[in-house]
């Protein structure tokens, strides 16, 4: 036997934790780690790979990301790089008279701090696209900015009541703003053109290429199915894992209906295994429990506060009915169904950790490994019961950080006292929990390099300072594990994860090694090879 690819030279992550020393690949999987065992397999037609200092681990895997939708955005008004209000309006602008021939203008990513309030106006958009509708998700996209034109050809008006699962915000006369909220979204979002499969398929392949470049080997895409307007990615997926174009193991999250209940089980059933193929299968269900805290739709166990810091009255929104989330959950996971919960608020998370011990109760001890994810606030009750349950905590550090958003559209609302629950993910760690990471991307950027820097510092890349809740903050092995052996348990690819014998080559090697140097140059770091399978899919071009 000879070995494919020998990493020499170098320090490896393993599950014992860093360590100089080689490691052989042999086909799609690693066969020795150590300096004798690994060169011994060297031979005439292996490919030596000389870290030089390099730090080699295990390929990151994104345990909740959004992809195609990701690739959509940037092929059309991608308005994620604005910071404020005049860069939003002048790129919306640039783009209109850059593309006449387009109905809509669609896209999305602005940020709520480029506007007071984070809620702009219609008349905004009416003063740069008057001709056109106009249909804009934010960054967190639980929000859409829309101009005059998509309001009347939706046909809101004063006297259109809100959904169920949404809202129309208003201005004092009662009039429509422009801002549609979580479920009201779909009322313009259903009118823009849709993309077609080969633009889906499209987005799929160069979002692909962009997480390989970040290091990115795995992930679970945590939405797939029709929600809000957004485009179904699931035919791409199958076609890229038919045709040999995915070269990254993906796991579907299957939309959970908040419209409709435990009748849409059987349909779950058949999807997962229709849409089971080659190297994507959809063996998790995506139930999304409440919104998120800067429009006060996150469930909250005690109510917002106003601008005054007096309680509002209103717990924010919860888009399942918890008396009936309990045995929902029991019945998939009976069925051997991953749950993963989108739950933001306290109230989310005591909710969601209910229906888990419901089904743990009902089922038993199972192998289905359930997931919360964004876990923005956790009561300190709660925080042990994740270990207790089995439950991961799926985390997003890159947004446990000070900065505009959270500081004047979070925490003034939230009062100090649950303000400091934020994004506990040291409080987690040390309970014994399971931490996953994912980066939610298009919401916020997929580098895993620039989330394991915030969950080591707490600040920004590039940042200064204050520490977002010090106390909060974890190792730099604890947060490489999250984004490499966490979600591979988290997406059931127990086969990665880990630099060991016997495990499937899906690989990353640095442009550094991170322990070499102070914990604020983390977010500098940088990837120079990406392999899955012992099949190199990314080089820098320095590498």
């Amino acid at each position: 036997m000879q070995a494919d690819l020998l990493f020499t030279g170098g320090p490896v992550l393993t599950p014992d934790g860093p360590r100089t020393t080689s490691v052989a690949v042999v086909g799609d999987r690693i066969t020795a780690v150590g300096d004798g065992a690994a060169r011994e397999l060297a031979g005439p037609r292996t490919e030596v790979v000389p870290l030089a200092g390099r730090l080699l681990l295990p390929g990151f895997q994104d345990a909740h990301v959004h992809p195609i939708a990701a690739g959509l955005e940037l092929a059309q008004c991608d308005l994620t790089g604005a910071r404020t209000a005049e860069a939003t309006l002048a790129v919306v602008r640039a783009y209109a008279q850059a593309h006449p021939e387009r109905e809509w203008i669609t896209g999305g990513g602005w940020s709520l701090e480029a506007f007071e309030g984070g809620a702009p106006t219609k008349e905004l958009l009416d003063a740069v696209v008057p001709d056109r509708p106009v249909y804009l998700p934010n960054r967190d996209h639980h929000g859409a900015w829309v101009n005059s034109r998509a309001l009347r050809l939706a046909g809101i008006t004063r006297d259109t009541p809100d959904p169920a699962d949404g809202r129309f915000e208003r201005d004092a006369s009662g009039e429509p703003t422009g801002m549609l909220q979580e479920g009201a979204m779909h009322r313009v979002g259903r009118l823009a053109p849709a993309a077609t499969a080969a633009d889906r398929l499209a987005a799929l392949l160069h979002a692909q290429r962009h997480l390989h470049a970040l290091g990115v080997t795995a992930w679970q895409d945590a939405l797939v199915g029709e929600f809000l307007g957004m485009d179904d990615p699931s035919d791409a997926y199958l076609t890229a894992a038919r045709d040999g174009s995915l070269t990254a193991r993906v796991v579907g999250a299957l939309w959970w209906d908040r419209e409709r209940g435990a009748e849409q089980i059987p349909e779950l059933v058949e999807c997962r295994a229709a849409l089971s193929r080659g190297r994507f299968r959809a063996g998790s269900v995506k139930l999304m429990l409440d919104g998120i805290a800067e429009t006060g739709t996150a469930a909250l166990l005690d109510p917002y506060l106003d601008r005054c810091g007096c309680p509002t009255g209103s717990h924010g929104t919860s888009f399942l009915d918890p008396a009936a989330l309990p045995s929902q959950v029991t019945e998939l996971d009976a069925l051997g169904f991953q749950c993963h919960f989108h739950a933001l608020g306290d109230r989310a998370v005591r909710d969601a950790l209910d229906a888990v011990a419901a089904a743990r109760r009902t089922n038993g001890p199972s192998d289905t490994r359930p997931q919360l994810a964004h876990l923005q606030i956790v009561h300190p009750d709660d925080v042990p019961r994740f270990a207790r349950l089995g439950a991961t905590a799926n985390i997003q550090p890159l947004w446990a950080a000070h900065e505009p958003q959270m500081d004047e559209l979070t925490i003034p609302f939230l009062g100090p006292e649950r303000a400091a629950r934020q994004y506990p993910f040291g409080a987690l760690l040390r309970s014994g929990a399971m931490l996953a990471a994912g980066s939610d991307w298009p919401v916020s950027s997929p580098d895993p390099l620039e989330g394991i820097h915030v969950a080591v510092n707490r600040v920004l890349p590039g940042g200064t300072g204050p520490v977002f809740l010090p106390a909060e903050r974890i190792g730099l092995t604890a947060a490489l594990t999250a984004y490499t052996a966490g979600s591979a348990y988290a997406n059931h690819l127990d086969e990665t994860g880990a630099v060991r014998p016997g495990t499937l080559a899906d690989l990353v090697v640095l442009d550094r090694d991170p322990y070499a140097g102070p914990p604020e140059a983390i977010g500098g770091t940088g990837v120079a090879l990406t392999y899955v399978g012992g099949e190199r899919v990314f080089a820098a071009p320095d590498a």
